[in-house]
């Protein structure tokens, strides 16, 4: 039970984030000096009102996947990473960051849930806008590994707490948890990875650098493959 609430608590505090930022920059636009400094605070509150609304969104997707609404099928993997990227290119360019972008994959389509893995991928690159700069990018790489088909997205920050990695490791996060080393990062995001890959057979893990972590998703090729 115990355990329980503290995973709401940490829930609520990662939700309760965007609407005092929210609040701060409706405030901001009554010192804004031109239509510039308007229209420039009005994106950072879109931009932070769509990633609150999309995390609330997955968060009710976790409700309903015992339903089994969420179907598997082929799905291009380069083509979910470009749109994660094509949609957090803002977040990174106005944060002066960087994200490579590395596909060395064979396997073309994965065995996927596409709206899952492209939050499962969205949430680790939201992540890795915390921990890069222009000396040190951020790097999404996808690749072939014993018959799976790899997404890594590596950054630079601080290690990871080794029971966040151990979890990890055994293929889940039970809850929602706060990552005191790396506080940046969401473990809400990483608890929502987490379920959706564990919803669609797939393996998620982190291998701890010593500068910095990597967050993956491994998936089973799909048997469609062979007619592309």
């Amino acid at each position: 039970m115990e355990s329980e609430v503290n995973g709401i608590l940490v829930a609520a505090h990662e939700l309760e984030a965007p609407f005092n930022l929210l609040r701060q920059l409706a405030f901001s636009l009554d010192y804004a000096d031109d239509k510039e400094d308007i229209k420039r605070v009005q994106s950072k509150m879109i931009d932070v009102s769509d990633r609150a609304i999309r995390q609330i969104q997955d968060l009710t997707k976790i409700g309903r996947l015992e339903d089994g609404l969420f179907e598997m099928e082929p799905v291009a993997v380069r083509a979910v990473c470009d749109d994660v990227v094509e949609e957090l290119r803002y977040l990174f360019r106005f944060n002066h960051r960087d994200l490579k972008i590395e596909y060395r994959n064979r396997s073309r389509l994965v065995n996927a849930n596409r709206d899952l893995l492209y939050s499962i991928i969205y949430n680790f690159c939201l992540n890795a806008v915390h921990y890069s700069d222009q000396e040190a990018r951020s790097e999404l790489v996808i690749s072939d590994k014993n018959d799976k088909v790899r997404i890594d997205i590596r950054d630079y920050g601080p290690s990871l707490p080794i029971d966040v990695w151990r979890s990890l490791k055994k293929g889940w996060i039970e809850k929602p948890t706060s990552i005191a080393m790396r506080p940046g990062s969401s473990g809400l995001g990483l608890y929502i990875a987490s379920k959706f890959s564990q919803y669609m057979n797939a393996d998620v893990g982190a291998v701890r650098h010593r500068d910095g972590t990597s967050f993956f998703v491994e998936l089973s090729p799909s048997r469609q493959a062979s007619l592309f």
